[in-house]
């Protein structure tokens, strides 16, 4: 069954139920493809990889885009986590949100340690290995419950008393990406590839 894809000039094409914004964007041209980190579908910025079920508005974001730009710095904030876990085994993971000019991870590193201005190329480094595994990102909705068990196995005091205190059924998404896996209230934003 084809759906309707309507684009910013107004202009409508037919693809396959379930196509992705990365396969809209293959379809225009693979340049485009190369450099789109995210879409907007029906006002909605996700991630490039979600299937498009119904006829829909999108909108293609490059990381020049405000959007484009949030999703880059979101995903660098799972991979500095990511990055984070490998070197420092035990870490609890606060919030790692992008901000205006870049990105973050609030965490506690086990028995005292700190993070040294010193310790950033090997984190850059870590992170960089990482990106370069291309790693498949897996999205999962998750249940209350299933959050907390996931999380407390994995010791993240932090992030059980998010979901336990700020979380509701139906709102809790966690990303999955090698030996990392985070959380996200709402639907978030992904890009198709690590930075």
């Amino acid at each position: 069954m084809d759906i309707k894809i309507t684009f910013p000039d107004g202009s409508v094409r037919s693809y396959e139920q379930g196509v992705t914004g990365l396969q809209i964007a293959e379809s225009i041209s693979p340049a485009l493809a190369r450099s789109v980190v995210s879409c907007g579908v029906n006002g909605e910025t996700v991630e490039l990889n979600r299937p498009i079920t119904e006829d829909a508005t999108i909108a293609l974001y490059k990381f020049d885009d405000d959007e484009g730009k949030h999703t880059f710095w979101h995903t660098s904030a799972h991979l500095l986590a990511e990055a984070l876990q490998e070197l420092y085994p035990g870490i609890q993971f606060g919030f790692g949100p992008a901000v205006e000019n870049g990105f973050f991870y609030d965490v506690l590193l086990p028995d005292g340690q700190m993070i040294k201005e010193s310790d950033f190329p090997t984190i850059e480094a870590k992170m960089k290995e990482l990106a370069g595994k291309k790693e498949p990102v897996v999205r999962r909705e998750v249940a209350k419950a299933d959050a907390l068990k996931a999380f407390a196995a994995d010791g993240q005091t932090y992030k059980c008393e998010h979901i336990d205190q700020d979380l509701e059924d139906g709102s809790i998404t966690t990303y999955t990406q090698g030996n990392f896996t985070d959380l996200v209230r709402t639907s978030w934003i992904r890009a198709k590839s690590r930075p």
